[in-house]
C-alpha cells in the first residue's frame, strides 16, 4: 500500500473546536430572535450546516420551520423569519420580495438575515434600494472553517475560484485573512509562513494587517502548526486538470463528494435506496484505500473480505461465554465494518463502469501524452474525435485546456478548428465559454509572432499531410518555450522510468497520476520545505509570474523541541483536488522516512546529493554527474564539520542539491485548508456557470 505510515509521525491539532465555536455563535444570533421562528437556508448552506448543527439543534432554539431559500413560506407561517444566507444580491432581492410581499398584504413580521461568512456592502445597498432595509436586522455568522476530517478544513467557497481568478473580485480575501487569523490565535504562532501567487500574497498581508490591529491570542503559548504555505490555483492549472486515478479522487469525479460525504445511488447499494456516507478517517475501509492507486483498491478489498469472514468464522467452536463476548464486544463492529466494505466494493464497479464507457484508458494515454509533450498531434486528433463523438462537454473542454497550457497556447489553426467543432458539436452559447476560459488564462491562442507559420507553411507544401503534422508540432516547439514544459524540467515533474512504475509500492508522488507526473503544487511545497527558503528556485518562480514569499517568525522557528515544526499547513487558494491532498499525505509519511541527511551528520555528502535527485531518475552514482558546490571536496570536508557546508548538486537533476539548509521534516504531517474541494469538471463548470 502507498502509505505504510510512520509511528513516529506527529499527531494533528484538534480541529473540533472549530465546529463548537461555529455552533455556538449560530445557536447565540438564532436566540437574538427569541420565540418561535422559521429558518430560511442558502442550498450551499444546507451541507455545512448538517455538519454543524443538525435539525435536532435548531429546534432546541425555537426553530419551526425549514424553507430553502427561494421557496416562499407557507401560509400559515410563523410570525419570524430568519434567513441564513451567502451574502448574494440575488438573495437580497429575493428576500425584499418577500417583506414587501407581506407589506402588501399588511402582515406584521420580524425578519433576521444572518450572513455567512460576512455581510457586504452591496447586500445593505439592494435591500435599501428595495425599500426593505430598515424592515430587517442584519448580523454575520462568521463561519469561515469547516473541519471535513482530522486533516482537511474547507471554507465551502466554491465560487472563490471564479469570482477572483475570472472576475478579479477580491471579497473573499478578507475571509481568508480572518479564517488564518482564526487558526493563529487557537494553533498558533505559526513558525514560518511560505507563499506563491498574487492572491496568496494579498492575503496573507491583510492577515498580518488583522494581527497587528488586535491583541494576537496565540502569542505566548505553545504552537501546534509550524509551518503554513498559501498557494494560488493558477500556480498550477495542469494538476487540477489530470484525470484522477487516486481512489477518494475517482469518487468525486463519479458522484461529487460534498462537505466530505457522498451520496451512493441504488447501483452502489444494490437497492433501490440511496444511502448518504461520512467519507472521513473513521471510515476503517475507506481510511486505507483512499490514497491509493485505483488499480490497488480491489485487491485490498478482496483480502478484506476474506479478513472479515475469517474473523466470523471464529464463532464456530465458541462456547456460551465467548460467544457473549463475541457478540457484545466485536460482532457490532464487524457488521459496520461489513456494510462499509460492501458499499466501497459496489462504488469501485459503478466507477469502473462509468470510465470503461468513457474510454477512460485512452483518455489517460492522451493526458500523459500532453504532459510529457510527446505525440501532440495523435493527442489533438484523440481530443477532436471526443468532441465530435459528443462524449461530454466538459470532458472535451477539459483536454483542450490541458492541451492548451502543456503547450503553452494553441496554434491559431488548431484553436480555431477545436473552438468550430466544439461549438458545432454543444452549441453556439458556449461562445461565452470560450471567452472565459481565454480570460482565465486556461485556454489560450498563441499571438502571430510565436510560430513560424511562414516557413512551416512553404515546407508543409513539400511533405504528406500527416508528416506536415509533425514538421507543425516541430516549428512550433523552436518558435517558443512552453513554461510547463520548462518548469517541469526544472523541477523533475516526468519521472524518468526504468521499466515499469510500482503503483503498489510508489517511490514518489507521481503515483497519484499512475507514475507519469509529479503534481507541481505538491513539488514547489517540497522543494520550499527542504530548502526553508525560494533560493535556488528562482528561475521556477519566474517561470510562475513571481509574487512569492517567506516570513519566519524566530522565536517559534528555532525551537526544534516543539512536535509543531513537524505539522505544515498547506493553503490552496481556490480549491485543492483530492490527488494533491494524496500527494502531500505520501510526502509526509514517506518522504522523512528516506530523506536527506543533515549537514553534520555521518551520511557522506555524495550519497545524500543522490539520494535527493533519486526522485528523478536511477540512484545508481554512475549516472549521476555529481559536484560539490564549494572549491572541491576538501573545503566541503571543511565547512561541513562546521555546519556551513554549501553542499553537492547534480548536474542531470537540477533540482537534487544538499545545502546548509535543514532536510525536509522526518515524518511531518499536512494539514490542507482550502476554499473549497475541486476537480476539472468544477473548474470548468465555473467557467459555463459564469454566464449567468
Amino acid at each position: 500500500m502507498a502509505l505504510a505510515g510512520r509511528r513516529d509521525a506527529p499527531e494533528p491539532p484538534d480541529f473540533g473546536i472549530l465546529k463548537r465555536l461555529a455552533r455556538d455563535q449560530l445557536v447565540y444570533l438564532l436566540e437574538q430572535l427569541p420565540g418561535k421562528k422559521d429558518l430560511f437556508i442558502e442550498a450551499d448552506l444546507m451541507s455545512p450546516l448538517d455538519r454543524i448543527a443538525n435539525v435536532s439543534i435548531l429546534k432546541q432554539h425555537d426553530v419551526d420551520k425549514l424553507y430553502k431559500v427561494e421557496t416562499r413560506p407557507a401560509p400559515g407561517a410563523s410570525d419570524q423569519f430568519c434567513f441564513l444566507v451567502r451574502p448574494r444580491v440575488r438573495t437580497m432581492r429575493f428576500i425584499a420580495d418577500i417583506v414587501n410581499a407581506d407589506k402588501m398584504s399588511g402582515r406584521s413580521r420580524k425578519y433576521k438575515i444572518i450572513f455567512s461568512p460576512q455581510k457586504f456592502y452591496a447586500c445593505e445597498m439592494v435591500l435599501e434600494e428595495e425599500g426593505v432595509f430598515g424592515d430587517v436586522t442584519c448580523d454575520e455568522w462568521s463561519f469561515y472553517l469547516l473541519p471535513l476530517d482530522e486533516d482537511i478544513i474547507s471554507m465551502e467557497l466554491p465560487e472563490f475560484f471564479r469570482d477572483y481568478f475570472l472576475e478579479g473580485d477580491h471579497r473573499w480575501i478578507n475571509p481568508v485573512a480572518r479564517a488564518l487569523q482564526l487558526l493563529n490565535s487557537l494553533y498558533g504562532p505559526f513558525g514560518k509562513t511560505y507563499g506563491i501567487g498574487r492572491c496568496a500574497k494579498m492575503s496573507y498581508e491583510l492577515w498580518r494587517d488583522l494581527e497587528e490591529e488586535s491583541e494576537s491570542e496565540g502569542q505566548g503559548r505553545k504552537p501546534e502548526i509550524g509551518h503554513v504555505f498559501l498557494m494560488d490555483r493558477d500556480t498550477d492549472y495542469v494538476t487540477a486538470l489530470c484525470s484522477q486515478v487516486v481512489y477518494e479522487g475517482l469518487v468525486d469525479d463519479t458522484f461529487r463528494i460534498k462537505c466530505g460525504s457522498v451520496d451512493f445511488g441504488p447501483d452502489v447499494t444494490s437497492s433501490d435506496k440511496s444511502i448518504k456516507v461520512l467519507l472521513n478517517s473513521q471510515d476503517k475501509v475507506f481510511s486505507q484505500i483512499r490514497n491509493e492507486h485505483f488499480s490497488s483498491v480491489f485487491g485490498f478489498l478482496s483480502q478484506k473480505s476474506r479478513n472479515l469472514q475469517a474473523q466470523y468464522d471464529r464463532r464456530r467452536g465458541m462456547d456460551i461465554k465467548q460467544m457473549k463476548d463475541f457478540v457484545s464486544q466485536e460482532l457490532k463492529g464487524l457488521k459496520q465494518e461489513h456494510r462499509l466494505l460492501s458499499l466501497h466494493i459496489g462504488a469501485c464497479e459503478s466507477i469502473m463502469k462509468k470510465k470503461t464507457k468513457q474510454d477512460f484508458q485512452e483518455t489517460i494515454k492522451a493526458e500523459h501524452s500532453l504532459l510529457e509533450g510527446f505525440d501532440v498531434r495523435e493527442s489533438t486528433s484523440f481530443i477532436e474525435e471526443h468532441i465530435d463523438r459528443q462524449v461530454s462537454p466538459i470532458e472535451s473542454l477539459r483536454l483542450m485546456c490541458l492541451l492548451s497550457i502543456t503547450e503553452n497556447g494553441l496554434i491559431p489553426k488548431d484553436y480555431r478548428s477545436l473552438k468550430t467543432q466544439y461549438l458545432q458539436s454543444y452549441g453556439p452559447e458556449h461562445l461565452l465559454t470560450f471567452h472565459n476560459l481565454k480570460r482565465i488564462g486556461l485556454l489560450t491562442e498563441q499571438s502571430a509572432g510565436e510560430t513560424l507559420t511562414a516557413v512551416e507553411s512553404k515546407v508543409s507544401k513539400l511533405v504528406t499531410d500527416r508528416a506536415a503534422g509533425k514538421i507543425t508540432d516541430a516549428f512550433n516547439s523552436l518558435a517558443r518555450k512552453s513554461n510547463f514544459r520548462a518548469i517541469s524540467k526544472k523541477l523533475g515533474l516526468i519521472p524518468r522510468l526504468d521499466g515499469e512504475y510500482d503503483l503498489k509500492m510508489p517511490r514518489d508522488m507521481a503515483y497519484v497520476f499512475g507514475g507519469a507526473y509529479v503534481p507541481l503544487s505538491c513539488k514547489i511545497i517540497e522543494q520550499v520545505l527542504e530548502r526553508r527558503d525560494w533560493q535556488g528556485l528562482e528561475e521556477v518562480v519566474r517561470l510562475l509570474n513571481g509574487n512569492e514569499f517567506s516570513v519566519s517568525d524566530s522565536a517559534v522557528e528555532d525551537n526544534p523541541a516543539w512536535e509543531s515544526q513537524r505539522i505544515v499547513l498547506a493553503v490552496f487558494l481556490g480549491g485543492c483536488t483530492f490527488s494533491e491532498i494524496a500527494a502531500l499525505r505520501f510526502l509526509g509519511k514517506e518522504r522523512g522516512r528516506s530523506g536527506l541527511g543533515r549537514v553534520g551528520s555521518r551520511q557522506e555528502p555524495g550519497d545524500a546529493a543522490i539520494a535527493a535527485c533519486s526522485q528523478a531518475g536511477s540512484v545508481l552514482r554512475n549516472q549521476h554527474r555529481l559536484k560539490p558546490l564549494g572549491k572541491g571536496v576538501a573545503r566541503y570536508t571543511a565547512l561541513l564539520e562546521n555546519g556551513r557546508g554549501q553542499g553537492w548538486e547534480c548536474q542531470c537533476c537540477p533540482t537534487a542539491r544538499l545545502g546548509h539548509r535543514r532536510a525536509f521534516p522526518t515524518g511531518c504531517k499536512f494539514i490542507f485548508l482550502t476554499t473549497a474541494i475541486t476537480n476539472s469538471a468544477r473548474m470548468m463548470e465555473a467557467m459555463i456557470e459564469a454566464k449567468a
